[in-house]
């Protein structure tokens, strides 16, 4: 066998163009073994077939360069166990950042499929829930803010609960936090005892009053959380309920229970004005 190949031999035996070959030697990311000089033609080794097909798949999966780079960099180091899984980290981040987007992108399909569906309709009942004694964070949610207030929140309450509660938390939140991209937020953790000596400052302790809501249980991941408060605002809209100016929501089954975001469970109570109301048609 020949020990070193053309690249019109090594593109037959890849399957990769003679174009493809000639980016990835000036990316940087697959030189070949020996450039004439005089000819410039770029000849390739048997060894160099696996990180060529390699270099395809993650460039199919849209690897960035600079991550690629450094996993080849990291692969050719050889045979130590830490450049090894060096390598393998940078795969593997980027495998599970390409699983979140397959997983975004088929909850989408399934969204668009039951928006498309004019039969397609999610349950909403009118609901009273019952007053109940909470431990609660409340906060004003500023513009251009990720879920790292609500976090923050939860850590405060279960340092002041102590032991985890029976009862799922909830969370308020004025509408304008959905309409505006701030407001306020009051996340909430259901509490028998009195509000423990040394909890966080943040921490006060709320009675939720006995409230009528137009209620619909969320199924799974919130990525289209959108559709049930859409469900919950039109059967409000649609017999004439007054809406507050909160909604509530309920984790039944959250992120606490279970890393399966299939097994979630949220309560969406679009919570109403308790002035007398016509019944629901």
């Amino acid at each position: 066998m020949a020990e070193r190949w053309t690249i019109g031999e090594f593109s037959r035996i890849t399957h990769l163009s003679i174009r493809a070959l000639r980016r990835y030697h000036e990316q940087d990311l697959l030189i070949p073994q020996e450039v004439d000089p005089a000819t410039g033609y770029r000849y390739y080794t048997p060894a160099q077939v696996r990180p060529a097909l390699t270099i395809r798949r993650l460039r199919e999966l849209d690897l960035p360069l600079a991550d690629l780079r450094l996993f080849l960099k990291a692969e050719a180091a050889g045979g130590d166990g830490t450049d090894r899984d060096a390598a393998q980290r940078i795969v593997a981040a980027h495998l599970r950042r390409l699983e979140d987007r397959l997983g975004r992108t088929q909850r989408a399909v399934e969204a668009l499929r039951e928006l498309l569906d004019p039969r397609a309709e999610r349950t909403v009942s009118l609901e009273v829930l019952p007053p109940q004694r909470v431990l609660a964070v409340a906060l004003d949610v500023p513009r251009k803010s990720d879920l790292s207030w609500y976090d923050a929140a939860m850590r405060d309450l279960d340092a002041a609960a102590g032991r985890r509660p029976v009862l799922p938390p909830g969370g308020r939140y004025a509408h304008e936090l959905f309409t505006e991209g701030h407001g306020r937020a009051t996340v909430y953790l259901p509490a028998e005892t009195p509000l423990p000596p040394g909890a966080p400052v943040t921490v006060k302790e709320l009675r939720l009053p006995e409230r009528t809501a137009a209620v619909a249980t969320h199924i799974g991941p919130h990525d289209d959380l959108d559709l049930t408060y859409s469900a919950v605002g039109s059967f409000a809209a649609h017999n004439d309920l007054r809406s507050q100016d909160v909604v509530e929501e309920i984790y039944l089954v959250g992120p606490r229970d279970t890393a399966q975001p299939d097994r979630w469970r949220t309560l969406v109570a679009w919570l109403i004005d308790p002035t007398p109301v016509r019944p629901p048609t």
